[in-house]
């Protein structure tokens, strides 16, 4: 590695090439899709429609950048340079000197000339949305601030600290492509069962998918049905139990609720012939049938989360399909149902990407959690890669510490088995909506069925799970349907603290034939949805009865202390 202090420049050269090359590489979005030659296809393809309109942008372009050179190089022309850009990236005066402003200003220019023909291309929707992905990508990663030689606060600053900022960059940088991800919080500030997912309670059982926590009363008496959490699989449980102040679960157990929480195993690679059935059998009904058992409930209310969501109504669709009827209520947080909008994520997913993938996983094998953690921040680039680029290797600087961030990054593995199963049936084909198309632990499954009374939470701003997609779910159930909408995101619009009193959420009392009707309908309400939906639950909890004394039962003793050891494996 080159000495930063005798040979700033060359050190900053290396930092360049390995931001171009290896870190590119291996930091970048994992994606089976082909990126910069996909996107010229598809502006070709869209060219082709409208070659006159295309004509003027080209030409608008250029005379605009010939316009903004002439600003700069002859300002006594009468011609002043423009003002600061009002974009974030361009905030600090450094970017003000003249060279660098108008690079802050060129890059911009350029950004809206591809957004322009990226709106001018006549293609389907399919190939609209791919495209728009993809011009985003090249937009947001071709920021000159993003490059060691035309950044200038960290070019000031590598003088200032005569190289070493450039020394701390290069170890970080080595760092994550060590790791294979861009570490956008201080990770040493964290740990689960430490400061993170320290609600108090039990395993209380386990298997080859999940263990099943049950956490300790914090009330003298409980309701007599227990809440049981089935969170999404692709990330680990404690997104809903994060810090004291902020977790789901301590607010659910001090509502008097006695919650249990499936904790999905990262799966190792002998697990990877493992099926959706599996998950449904081994997992979701697993968990209510041992919830049932130590609690000595006929029912127990259930709450799914994202994909957790998609696998609970699942597993409730094969149950009540049998006759069984084990669930009192039910509540889904920002799910699918139906698939029809899969928002940006449906770039990613195609019948070339799917059947890639089927061909990959035909023998079994694993979708690795740190595929999966960079291709969700890819949706958010300028939000959750680029920023930290900047900070942690053009800069040298450390990531703040924030919990939801060490979450976001601490990832698991799939069973490639069941992964191909679910894009195809659900992302690719939208079968589970359809009445009996589709077949589940031998079981044909109608979501018509799942007649237990619903409270349906949506996110306004869901990248993930497009909010009037989630109302498309009020549709499919058979029973009662409340749906609410919250403000924020696919996780900031979920984990929104009932004490911190912040943002709104939307509600109605009946429902619409269309989401939008619903809203226009709705009524906003500030604070947290949290105590809407405790009120909610409450109605059916089935009664109060003496808080239980020790987790587990005879049948059931507990195995080790929360948070247990599934959650803790960082085998991605």
């Amino acid at each position: 590695m080159t000495d930063p202090k005798s040979d700033p420049a060359a050190a900053f050269a290396q930092l360049n090439r390995l931001l171009l090359g290896e870190a590119a590489e291996k930091l970048g979005a994992a994606q089976a899709l082909p990126g910069f030659p996909e996107m010229i296809r598809l502006l070709s393809a869209g060219a082709a429609a409208d070659s006159e309109r295309w004509l003027e942008l080209h030409s608008r372009y250029y005379r605009e950048q010939l316009a903004l050179w002439q600003a700069f190089m002859n300002p006594q022309d009468g011609q002043s340079p423009p003002p600061p850009p009002a974009d974030r990236r361009f905030r600090a005066p450094e970017w003000q000197e003249p060279y660098y402003s108008y690079l802050a200003h060129s890059y911009l220019l350029s950004a809206r000339w591809l957004e322009e023909l990226t709106a001018a291309a006549k293609l389907g929707d399919h190939p609209r949305r791919k495209l728009d992905f993809f011009t985003r990508q090249m937009i947001d990663s071709m920021s000159p601030a993003n490059f060691p030689w035309t950044n200038p606060e960290a070019i000031k600053l590598a003088a200032a600290t005569e190289g070493e900022s450039i020394s701390r960059g290069l170890k970080n940088l080595a760092a994550d492509i060590e790791r294979g991800l861009v570490s956008m919080t201080d990770e040493s500030a964290f740990e689960v069962g430490r400061n993170l997912a320290i609600t108090p309670g039990a395993v209380v059982f386990e298997n080859d998918f999940m263990q099943l926590v049950q956490y300790a009363p914090q009330t003298a008496e409980v309701h007599a049905r227990p809440l049981v959490m089935v969170p999404p699989c692709i990330n680990k449980y404690y997104i809903l139990d994060l810090q004291p102040d902020n977790s789901f679960v301590r607010h659910a157990v001090g509502c008097g609720h006695t919650v249990f929480m499936v904790s999905w195993r990262n799966m190792p690679e002998e697990m990877g012939h493992a099926s959706w059935d599996d998950y449904l059998e081994q997992g979701v009904m697993r968990a209510l049938q041992v919830a049932r058992d130590i609690s000595g409930a006929e029912q127990v209310n259930a709450l799914g989360f994202c994909v957790g969501g998609t696998l609970l109504a699942s597993a409730l669709a094969v149950l009540r399909a049998r006759g069984e009827n084990p669930v009192a209520s039910l509540t889904l947080l920002t799910t699918m149902l139906d698939f029809s909008d899969t928002g940006e994520l449906s770039v990613f997913i195609d019948e070339h990407y799917v059947a890639a993938r089927e061909a990959e996983f035909a023998q079994g094998g694993l979708l690795r959690g740190r595929e999966l953690a960079r291709t969700f921040a890819s949706l958010r680039a300028n939000d959750l890669i680029w920023p930290y680029v900047v900070n942690n290797y053009l800069k040298g600087r450390s990531p703040e510490a924030f919990d939801l961030l060490y979450w976001n990054s601490d990832s698991t593995n799939l069973p490639g088995v069941m992964f191909k199963y679910y894009v195809r049936n659900t992302y690719l084909e939208n079968r589970l909506r359809i009445p009996g198309a589709l077949t589940m632990c031998g079981t044909p499954v109608d979501l018509g069925r799942v007649d237990m009374p619903a409270y349906l939470l949506a996110a306004r701003e869901d990248h993930i799970v497009p909010w009037r997609t989630a109302y498309a779910s009020t549709g499919l159930l058979g029973g009662p349907v409340r749906f609410v909408l919250a403000a924020s995101g696919h996780i900031a619009g979920v984990i929104n603290p009932a004490a911190r009193n912040k943002r709104n959420y939307w509600t109605r009392d009946s429902l619409a034939p269309e989401a939008d009707a619903w809203l226009e309908g709705a009524s906003s309400v500030p604070g947290s949805w949290w105590t809407h939906w405790t009120a909610w639950l409450e109605t059916h909890g089935g009664g109060r009865i003496p808080a239980p004394a020790a987790p587990g039962s005879a049948g059931h003793p507990p195995i080790e202390p929360a948070p247990g050891r599934y959650v803790k494996d960082k085998n991605a």
